[in-house]
């Protein structure tokens, strides 16, 4: 079996080891959705990633609700993001833009309308906006007329990310957001061609990687799915019979890498008894599979590739608080613990501040 730092070709991109850097919003952009320069200086810190996932990025202020985080739906954030992909490219890196929208998953106050799902549902609790938390809002369904617009944006933002330099794009359709939202039937309850059947569900999903691949190219396309377990109120009453057969699609459509954001009983950041799924789509899905969600050792890592399970393993809050993360495993190093705090303030603390195996020594 392949070791975790061995190279390895995710489509057309080519990774020199198989530690991915999974997508982490951290709130660093401006009001406008606009990325900052300390941005450039945190991506860039991480470039010893095999491949960066970039946080999720905005296709459409509709689509996010994040305070601080960034898009790509104007020129003033391609020009914004040229810095940041450059920094990467000249660090000797790689990164692709991971494409959200948010669906019910955000408030009027910070998108300036309604939000939009698959079906009039509300997400318990509460939004992170700029005037505090506040209770979420019930959405309201997407029309059909507006679905050909949904998908032209899309692929706008996929133009958007290849043209301010990104080597790719990630299609985000996990974590309870708006492709989410139509995949599983506790939130989907249309009765038109988007809705009802696993196949109607998975109609949007492939829809939208279609576009993007149509844009960016199949191989410098991915997708990040989350099939076991409630996320953020979004759930399936039967995964396996959706989940499957969308990534036999995506299969089909021949994406670069699809990655799994797939928790245990045991979770440190979202926990289920909802079997793993990942067995079961890699017997469907032929393309390079990434695994992520409490994989801190590399030894948990290399046990997923041993296994045949994975072939790469993307760590998200690990990589938050050690910049030099592929140092640290080959060495098998201490690793700094992430200040929660941080994680989604303004400022340089928690963000570009945390110190290398070198930084750490020389202090």
């Amino acid at each position: 079996m392949p070791s975790l730092f061995d190279a390895i070709d995710l489509g057309a991109i080519h990774a020199p080891n198989r530690i991915l850097m999974a997508p982490l919003t951290r709130g660093r952009a401006d009001k406008a959705a606009v990325p900052t320069p300390i941005m450039a200086e945190y991506y860039a810190q991480r470039a010893g990633a095999g491949l960066i996932i970039s946080e999720a990025t905005g296709i459409s202020r509709q689509g996010l609700g994040w305070p601080f985080a960034p898009g790509l739906w104007s020129d003033e954030q391609v020009e914004a993001w040229r810095p940041v992909t450059k920094a990467v490219h000249d660090a000797g890196g790689r990164i692709v833009a991971q494409l959200w929208h948010m669906g019910r998953q955000v408030h009027s106050s910070v998108i300036g309308e309604q939000p939009v799902s698959s079906s009039a549902t509300a997400t318990a609790g509460q939004a992170h906006t700029y005037d505090g938390k506040q209770d979420f809002e019930t959405a309201r369904p997407l029309t059909l007329d507006e679905i050909p617009a949904l998908l032209d944006t899309y692929a706008r933002a996929t133009a958007n990310a290849l043209a301010a330099g990104f080597d790719g794009v990630q299609v985000h359709a996990a974590n309870g957001y708006l492709i989410d939202q139509f995949l599983r039937d506790n939130a989907n309850f249309r009765d038109d061609r988007y809705g009802g059947t696993p196949e109607n569900r998975i109609r949007l999903l492939r829809e939208v990687v279609e576009r993007v691949a149509g844009v960016a190219g199949a191989d410098r396309t991915s997708v990040r799915l989350s099939p076991n377990g409630d996320s953020q109120g979004v759930d399936d009453s039967n995964p396996a019979a959706v989940f499957i057969p969308a990534a036999q699609a995506l299969a089909e459509i021949g994406i670069g890498f699809l990655e799994l954001r797939e928790p245990g009983p045991d979770g440190t950041f979202g926990k289920t008894d909802v079997p793993k799924l990942s067995p079961q789509i890699r017997d469907v899905f032929t393309g390079p599979l990434v695994l992520n969600s409490d994989y801190e050792t590399a030894a948990q890592a290399q046990a997923a590739i041993d296994a045949g399970t994975a072939d790469a393993i993307s760590f998200g809050r690990t990589f938050l608080a050690n910049p030099d993360l592929p140092e640290r495993l080959a060495k098998d190093a201490p690793l700094n613990q992430s200040n929660i705090k941080t994680w989604y303030s303004q400022g340089p603390e928690g963000y570009i501040d945390y110190p290398t195996l070198d930084e750490a020594k020389a202090a």
